[in-house]
């Protein structure tokens, strides 16, 4: 008999949720023999909704009309499936299970503890980095009747399951217009996490000089018109500091589908991939560009270490050495991104040495083959690992092999967390 899986999440946004929706959902409907799926989508933000109107898209919608209609006839769930942060998990089913992103920091906020603990079953989540942090965030908590102090940890199983690899038999030529030799591509929100900013000084710094072209792939919150000249002065802000600048840096900003931006990653002038952010769930930009074959410069530190690094350990990336500090004021987050919590700072230096190291070895004839040869073999070990059916099967078999037996007793009383 198949179960009656309530799915909750941003599925229909633009968005790093969801496109983890996404694949969630196409995992669960790989298996129709096991699942019937019931659907309500949530917003994210402030961010765009998708506007294809594909085959999956019209099942999507066919889905929350059925699931409309059967919640008002009362229809029940045999489990839920909810894609969100963990301040959002809701006790709504018999076998509730959380599907988040996690963290981009060293410690998750003690509300996610709790509410781990109290509103569902089991949690997924993306990589090794945040299923580690969740898993060892220690806070103290408070018996508010008795007073007594103790430490308050994660006590829900919880496990990851990283993306799947993508594959198009025909991608769309895109025109850039780039008239610089060499060319590196980011592909980041504007916003404190990427260090977007950051990341274009630094290479307008160290390029200045050279017929190099940086392609940022980027946006605020939207990808509309008002959100494109805000970005744009964003950009000039940075770039106006270098009048006598002989690099280039091009804005691409828009909605963009997968094949799009899976042939940017393909163009014949986008030669290598660069990231510099605080700190990464997973990473999708930087797991596409690296299993398209480029070069990637990236910050050494948190979930895109899962694809970048292999099985013995052994780097596949020009690793940008960090600094582990605080978060900004500016980025916390009530609940979410607590102050006492840190994360990664490239260092400048670092940033330079690798993007010049970069440059070098794919524009020297000695050097370019076998860094060529290296970039292949890596992209195939990253489709072989991670390969849709694999990560399929993952998720799938992650969400039957719920144990009950497995949860700790929870405790009864009413406690205050903090941390120490």
């Amino acid at each position: 008999m198949r179960k009656k899986v309530f799915f909750r999440g941003p599925l229909l946004t633009r968005s790093g949720y969801g496109e983890q929706a996404r694949f969630a959902l196409r995992a669960l409907r790989s298996r129709e023999d096991l699942f019937e799926v019931f659907i309500q989508p949530i917003k994210w933000g402030q961010t765009s909704w998708v506007s294809d109107m594909d085959e999956e898209r019209v099942w999507i919608d066919n889905t929350i009309e059925k699931t409309i209609a059967y919640m008002q006839n009362g229809g029940q769930f045999d489990m839920s499936v909810q894609v969100t942060i963990p301040n959002e998990f809701q006790k709504m089913t018999s076998v509730d299970i959380g599907y988040t992103a996690g963290i981009e920091t060293n410690k998750v906020a003690p509300h996610w503890l709790q509410k781990g603990n109290e509103q569902v079953d089991k949690i997924i989540t993306i990589s090794s980095h945040s299923k580690n942090v969740y898993q060892n965030t220690v806070a103290t908590a408070q018996n508010q009747q008795t007073g007594e102090t103790f430490e308050y940890r994660l006590n829900t199983p919880i496990e990851y399951v990283s993306y799947p690899t993508k594959n198009f038999d025909n991608l769309p030529e895109l025109d850039l217009e780039l008239t610089t030799d060499f060319n590196f591509l980011t592909v980041a929100q504007f916003g404190p996490r990427k260090n977007l900013a950051n990341t274009i000084k630094w290479f307008i710094e160290e390029f200045k000089n050279d017929n190099v072209g940086l392609v940022v792939k980027t946006n605020i919150a939207k990808n509309c018109l008002m959100d494109r000249e805000a970005t744009l002065n964003n950009l000039r802000g940075i770039t106006n500091l270098y009048p006598d600048r002989q690099c280039k840096v091009y804005l691409l900003h828009g909605d963009m589908t997968d094949a799009e931006i899976h042939s940017l990653y393909k163009h014949e002038k986008i030669d290598a991939y660069i990231s510099l952010p605080h700190g990464e769930g997973f990473g999708i930009p930087l797991f596409e560009a690296a299993y398209s074959g480029l070069p990637v410069v990236a910050t050494g530190w948190s979930g895109h270490l899962d694809f970048l690094t292999d099985e013995e350990g052994k780097e596949h990336f020009y690793n940008v050495a960090f600094d582990l500090q605080p978060v900004q004021q500016e980025v916390v987050w009530d609940g979410v991104l607590i102050k006492e919590s840190m994360w990664a700072y490239a260092r400048e230096q670092s940033a330079k040495e690798k993007m010049r190291l970069c440059y070098d070895q794919m524009t020297n004839e000695e050097t370019r083959g076998t860094q060529m040869i290296a970039l292949e073999q890596n992209a195939k070990r990253l489709h072989d690992t991670f390969s849709f059916d694999k990560m399929y099967k993952q998720f799938v078999d992650n969400v039957l092999g719920f144990d009950s037996s497995l949860i700790e007793q929870q405790q009864e009383e009413e406690i205050v967390l903090e941390f120490e």
